[in-house]
């Protein structure tokens, strides 16, 4: 169940908690692997880290997705090093918060190009040669707080909101040749991010998680190795929210 031999898989935001998690969890269903970000030597790291047998690839391959061209770039580069993707996990996001009466207009593009726009550019760039093999696995990491929103983060929320009706229209536009597209909307996780939390603040929003814990990043990985899987294909234009409780949608 949920094997992945033979498929290639590209995880953006790879350096983070939560996308190295996603790769190692792909890497232990047999997935090759194209590992994504900004932060080269990292992302080395997490290659160096995935526990692959001798038939599986990796490739790291940088790109800063807030760039216009850099998303057909790489899949390009992709297809060229290790081939077409199968699966993609658009996985990278940045936060620049603020309140919206002093938010400068370059916060609010700079959030929505690397959140909502790559997304897109990046679904697009892989479509063809999904089409082309009838079958294909489109995954968007978004956040709690497209759906609740958060004072302070009207860019984050606008853009991780816009990705579920991104994500609900493509799922329909491209559902009859084997391609579904998917959201997982994950709460409080535990990541550099959270850790340089306070206690107190942390306290504090743990009591609006019925769980009483935050999640990790695995929590979100096994999500993404179900949507990817075979076994997932009667699933699509769904969120999975994966946040202890926190919002029940």
């Amino acid at each position: 169940m949920f094997d992945l031999t033979g498929k290639t898989a590209l995880v953006t935001g790879a350096s983070g908690g939560i996308g190295s998690a996603i790769a190692s969890a792909l890497a232990a269903r047999g997935s090759n692997l194209v590992l994504t970000g900004t932060r080269e030597q990292v992302l080395q790291e997490v290659a160096a880290s995935l526990n692959l047998k001798s038939d599986q690839k990796v490739e790291v391959i940088t790109a800063n997705l807030s760039e216009a061209e850099a998303a057909t770039q790489l899949i390009a580069n992709t297809e060229a090093a290790i081939g077409p993707v199968d699966i993609l996990v658009n996985n990278a996001g940045l936060t620049r918060d603020g309140l919206l009466m002093r938010m400068k207009d370059e916060d609010w593009q700079t959030v929505m190009d690397v959140n909502l726009t790559a997304v897109m550019r990046l679904s697009k760039a892989v479509l063809r040669s999904m089409m082309k093999s009838r079958w294909g696995r489109i995954i968007q990491i978004s956040s709690v707080v497209g759906y609740t929103g958060n004072p302070g983060q009207t860019n984050y929320a606008a853009s991780k909101a816009g990705m579920t009706g991104f994500t609900k229209s493509l799922a329909i536009e491209v559902a009859s040749r084997g391609i579904t597209a998917n959201v997982i909307a994950p709460g409080f996780i535990q990541t550099a991010m959270t850790e340089v939390l306070t206690d107190e603040v942390k306290d504090e929003l743990l009591k609006r998680v019925p769980i009483g814990s935050m999640g990790t990043p695995e929590d979100i990985a096994a999500a993404v190795v179900y949507l990817a899987s075979p076994e997932a294909g009667y699933l699509t234009g769904a969120t999975l929210h994966i946040n202890g409780g926190m919002a029940m949608l």
